[in-house]
């Protein structure tokens, strides 16, 4: 199977099933002398982890890490990083009936088409467990863009038809609420919504928000390797995203040029500032020191206790009810995923960025000197 690696300095590579032994990610091109403990890694993973609230799956899981590889006296030695976090609470039995249909809104079908086999304990690779190694390598991204002076704040947008009010934007209460919503009278409305969706044996969509203060200008590059465009591919290649905008996002096809084009200042001290940030943070596929903005869209958790119409692999038309334990709305646990998979493109492309211009090389081979 192709496709388990990300990043081309700092990469990584997810491995592990839903219901295996365990899950994790190896990480190359993390430079030598970083603090690291499983402490600082848990803190990500908590925020991903089963049974935090009644709208999360009740899976019994704690989701603790472990380091194999790559740390040494509590420092990065250069050499790959390895992590596992083992399964401990997998109800494989709650999946035997689906072996012989395919689930509306999974990959069942697909892989079957595929490869002619496919693991149905709770969707093997394509479950959502498997963002465990994305976190994980994601909170070591992070800690590497705060020595840098770069933060990422990610939250709930939306949930359903319930949106945050940016006049009540409190950042503070992010952690204050199940659903990571920066408006705790939304997140009431929110809870409220869910409640009649279970009820309904129905689930829910919505929306994730994330901001990265501190980005420097002149990351990225004009072509395929476009800041947004990877950031896209790596927000786009979490399981449940289905859309990605950036800036003023899908709004631009109503404006002018007028309206969306941001104009520059230089101030008393002649540096270059943006007016107004309708691009997001990235023009030209390079960031352009303002902070960037995007949106991911996430569709409501596809397995529901309702009544749906499937095939099974014999090519019957039945009826189903799946069984398990799922959460009704995927939103607050991605969240995490999500910010996690920008610190990883980020971290990637500011490496990749250190070899651009010829003074850099020379400055930094001339101090290796000195």
């Amino acid at each position: 199977m192709f496709g388990s690696s990300f990043g081309n300095v700092f990469k990584v590579t997810t491995w592990g099933e839903s219901h295996g032994k365990g899950l994790g990610v190896i990480i190359d091109g993390c430079p030598a002398g970083l603090s690291l403990s499983e402490d600082d890694i848990q803190v990500y993973l908590d925020r991903r982890k089963p049974g935090q609230s009644k709208y999360t799956t009740k899976r019994g899981e704690s989701d603790t890490v472990e380091i194999l590889s790559g740390v040494f006296d509590g420092k990065t030695t250069g050499t790959s990083i390895s992590l596992i976090v083992r399964n401990k609470d997998q109800h494989s039995s709650d999946y035997n009936e689906i072996a012989e249909y395919y689930r509306p809104g999974h990959a069942d079908f697909n892989y079957d088409t595929k490869y002619g086999f496919r693991d149905y304990r709770g969707g093997g690779r394509s479950s959502g467990r498997e963002t465990i190694g994305r976190v994980a390598a994601g909170a070591i991204a992070c800690k590497i863009l705060k020595q840098l002076g770069i933060t990422l704040s990610a939250y709930t947008l939306s949930i359903g038809p319930i949106s945050i009010d940016k006049n009540n934007f409190d950042e503070s209460s992010v952690m204050q609420n199940p659903f990571y919503m920066p408006d705790m009278a939304a997140a009431k409305r929110a809870a409220d919504y869910l409640e009649k969706c279970m009820q309904e044996k129905n689930s829910s969509g919505g929306m994730i928000e994330c901001i990265i203060h501190g980005m420097p200008a002149g990351i990225g590059d004009p072509v395929f390797e476009k800041l947004n465009a990877n950031l896209g591919k790596a927000i786009l290649s979490i399981g449940a995203i289905k859309g990605f905008e950036i800036g003023d996002g899908f709004s631009v096809a109503a404006a002018t040029g007028l309206s969306n084009n941001d104009s520059y200042r230089a101030d008393e001290n002649g540096n270059i500032k943006k007016m107004t940030n309708h691009s997001g943070g990235i023009t030209g596929g390079i960031s352009d020191g303002c902070e960037i903005i995007f949106r991911a869209a996430v569709k409501p958790t596809p397995s529901i206790a309702a009544t749906q119409q499937t095939v099974n692999r014999k090519k019957e038309n039945i009826s189903i009810n799946i069984k398990g334990r799922h959460d009704p709305v995927i939103v607050p646990r991605a969240v995490v995923v999500v910010e996690s998979m920008a610190a990883l493109t980020i971290t990637d492309m500011l490496f990749a960025s250190m070899t651009s211009r010829m003074e850099d090389i020379v400055h930094f081979f001339n101090d290796k000197k000195s």
